[in-house]
């Protein structure tokens, strides 16, 4: 056995990534709430997760690219890197919650793995371990 809980799966992984975002902003229990470099990471590894996962995970990656897209068609020229690039600096310089930062690392992650360059060797590089977690 290699693991706590056994083969845990993408699925699992999906979900579970999903769970602990959703009841750790608030925190409430023997633990303290998560705090903002956690929600980031911890965004970037269920999009990550959602994004291997498929299924009804699926929708998450549908509705996120959506968006960037249609903000490419409201910006003719607007690149992926650019959407990455605009994002990282709403994360890093405006005031957000927790849980906004947790849905816009989310985000992140989709535009920064369209965009290439270091993010998206960053972004293959979570798929990887999200796929080797699981």
């Amino acid at each position: 056995m290699n693991s706590v809980f056994g083969n845990l799966g993408i699925v699992g992984l999906a979900v579970a990534l999903t769970v602990l975002l959703l009841v750790g902003v608030k925190g409430g229990g023997k633990v303290k709430p998560l705090g903002w470099w956690p929600c980031l990471i911890l965004g970037m590894l269920a999009g990550s997760s959602y994004y291997a996962a498929g299924g009804v995970f699926k929708i998450v990656p549908d509705l996120v690219n959506g968006g960037l897209g249609a903000a490419q068609g409201l910006v003719p020229g607007l690149t992926m890197a650019a959407v990455a690039l605009t994002l990282a600096i709403i994360i890093f310089f405006k005031k957000l919650t927790t849980k906004q930062v947790a849905i816009l690392g989310i985000v992140f992650w989709y535009a920064a793995s369209a965009g290439g360059g270091i993010w998206g060797q960053v972004a293959n590089a979570i798929a990887n371990l999200g796929t080797q977690v699981s």
